[in-house]
């Protein structure tokens, strides 16, 4: 399904009047605290965020999977489910790979639909936490830690492997999340894993294209229970540091344990110029992988608030690759996503309105009361009409999910693929 430009513009003058009074409103309260609004909305309208191959069909729990009508069964059909959802939003122009979940049949015809789409393809992750049908080497005790020569090097092979498919498509960057660890005391020398962990990544990163970055993600346990070998940001910052200078720490929204200070882990890797990568979902215990903003919106926007920081005032820092990370098993998946934009630009749009200077000088006089204000009072303001103005400069729908009700996008893909179609890689 290709939602046109005269589709979505027929949806946005039905619902174009109210959205000029809410605008009015805001823009006139935000001038008297002299704020820019195009200057933000344009920044918004610039945002763009990564889907991934994998986030586009129904997720699942280790008990069950409970199919959704209508999903992608070929990397075609997940490109065009990306090209409904970046039509609708505008934000959402580009794709990461997993591999070997989606490996492109035909390159060629691959890049032609994602160009069709006006589809990037950002970074490409391996996966050598699962063996797949055909595996030479088994991963259950370790991929780039094991303490065999022969599974460590498979390993390897593939993350070049996976390289060598991002090269092709036009892609940059690689994202390594290993599963690696251990479930007892004792099953794993601490010292020796990490230390095989280092020299795999190092042989990959010397493999790499000299304009490839590497992001390394960390985990705090699952799969194992005991002990993860990359568990925290530190691990990871100090795996980058060791293999080069276009090695990155990527963060997982969800990969950290209850109450983890997110923010300060952004700013201390911005300051060292080591955050590559942002992955987007929520949870409540641990990695749950529910939709963006679902469970703590205000810690989204203190996080934000550091990043919109360290984009302006770290240059060390590269520009950032943001992905939604999320799987769910009762939503629609697309509607999901569409939550989850919403609330990543909601977030981003709340940390724009941050009045930096006065929050220096309060931080400045140790004034905590007017820290918090300064703070709670962008994070209160209804930003969604500057969203939707962003949207509507780009081309976008006002309201994508009420859009892709009203076009009922599910409906055709379900009389287009089937009740039966399931994603590949789920």
């Amino acid at each position: 399904m290709k939602i046109t430009t005269d589709r979505i513009s027929e949806f946005n003058k039905s619902n174009h009047s109210s959205y000029k009074t809410e605008l009015d409103f805001l823009k006139n309260k935000l001038v008297k605290k002299g704020i820019d609004t195009e200057e933000i909305i344009s920044k918004v309208a610039d945002f763009q965020v990564a889907i991934p191959s994998w986030a586009l069909g129904a997720g699942g729990t280790r008990f069950g999977r409970f199919s959704y009508g209508g999903e992608p069964a070929s990397l075609e059909q997940k490109l065009d489910d990306i090209g409904v959802l970046h039509a609708l939003t505008q934000s959402a122009g580009a794709v990461s790979l997993h591999i070997p979940w989606d490996i492109p049949k035909d390159v060629k015809a691959i890049k032609e639909k994602a160009q069709s789409h006006g589809i990037v393809f950002d970074a490409m992750n391996s996966n050598t936490f699962q063996d797949q049908p055909e595996a030479k080497e088994t991963y259950k005790y370790g991929s780039l830690s094991a303490v065999n020569d022969a599974p460590r090097d498979y390993a390897i092979g593939h993350n070049l492997e996976v390289i060598k498919i991002g090269e092709e498509l036009g892609s940059k960057s690689l994202t390594v999340w290993l599963a690696d660890g251990a479930n007892f005391p004792g099953q794993n020398n601490f010292q020796r894993v990490l230390q095989n962990t280092e020299n795999s990544l190092k042989s990959i990163y010397g493999k790499m294209p000299k304009d490839w970055k590497m992001f390394i993600e960390y985990k705090p346990y699952e799969p194992n229970f005991y002990s993860t070998v990359i568990q925290d940001w530190g691990t990871s910052f100090m795996l980058a540091n060791a293999c080069g200078e276009r090695a990155y720490t990527l963060v997982d929204l969800g990969h950290h344990l209850p109450n983890t200070n997110i923010e300060q882990i952004v700013a201390t890797l911005m300051l060292k110029g080591k955050l590559g990568g942002f992955h987007f979902n929520d949870s409540k215990y641990g990695d749950d992988d529910i939709t963006v903003g679902s469970i703590k919106p205000y810690s989204l926007f203190l996080i934000f608030n550091e990043l919109v920081y360290g984009m302006e005032n770290n240059p060390q820092n590269p520009d950032l690759a943001w992905m939604i990370d999320a799987s769910h098993n009762t939503k629609d998946p697309l509607e999901d996503l569409l939550q989850s934009l919403e609330a990543i630009l909601i977030a981003y749009t709340q940390a724009l309105l941050v009045d930096q200077k006065a929050l220096k000088q309060a931080q400045q006089e140790n004034d905590v009361v007017t820290c918090q204000e300064i703070l709670q009072d962008a994070y209160r303001t209804d930003v969604r009409p500057l969203l939707k103005a962003a949207r509507e400069k780009s081309g976008a729908a006002i309201n994508p999910l009420s859009a892709y009700r009203n076009l009922e996008v599910r409906k055709y893909l379900v009389k287009e693929r089937g009740t039966k179609s399931k994603a590949t890689g789920l």
